[in-house]
């Protein structure tokens, strides 16, 4: 994104900008290198799922409904943080609705009901999504939302399809200061880098 910002919309990216994104790039390259994701079965159980649910959609809920009233700072915080949570149930679901489709075809895939709250968790991400950038700052929306995300998205994971991480207390602490600083990355980013598309120069001829 920031060298489309400086080829193509000619626009000065700050020093700090391209710094943020290295780090962001690092420190996830180790935390999935160092991590080490692996294992899991394809289908969630009924009970994971039903857990699963109850826990992130009443969040979902709570959230969008603090977000309803206060400072915009803080409606587009808790908007943002719902966002994320949205986002990571709705990988979660195209996760199993792809599953499905590879064992059973387009059929199952039409006949099961993750592929329809997918669809939901569409309409219901962006709806949210819109709210959190309009209500307030993006300083404040953009990092909570693209750090909730991955963060909800590494407990579904572990919660429905049963994934886990490395043994070794060194590597897990490793993974967690590198899942920090990316953190802390993304949250640079978003007040270093440019906060329009206006080109700060003309385009030469």
């Amino acid at each position: 994104m920031l060298v489309l910002r400086r080829v193509w919309i000619h626009q000065d990216v700050a020093r700090a900008a391209w710094a943020s994104v290295s780090v962001v790039c690092v420190t996830l390259a180790v935390f999935l290198a160092v991590g080490e994701p692996t294992g899991g079965h394809p289908f969630p159980t009924a009970r994971a799922w039903l857990s699963a649910g109850l826990v992130f959609g009443g969040a979902v809920a709570v959230l969008t409904l603090l977000g309803l009233r206060g400072s915009p700072p803080r409606r587009a915080a808790v908007l943002a943080a719902a966002t994320g949570l949205t986002a990571a149930l709705e990988a979660t679901f195209l996760k199993t609705a792809t599953q499905t489709l590879s064992v059973s075809g387009v059929g199952g895939m039409l006949t099961d009901w993750p592929v329809y709250a997918f669809i939901a968790a569409i309409l219901t991400s962006a709806l949210l999504q819109q709210g959190a950038l309009h209500v307030g700052p993006l300083s404040v929306s953009q990092p909570i939302l693209v750090i909730t995300d991955p963060f909800a998205s590494i407990i579904l994971s572990v919660w429905l399809f049963g994934e886990h991480f490395t043994a070794s207390p060194a590597r897990v602490a490793i993974a967690a200061v590198s899942f920090a600083l990316m953190a802390a990355g993304i949250t640079m980013l978003t007040r270093t880098a440019p906060q329009d598309l206006a080109p700060s120069r003309p385009a030469s001829a």
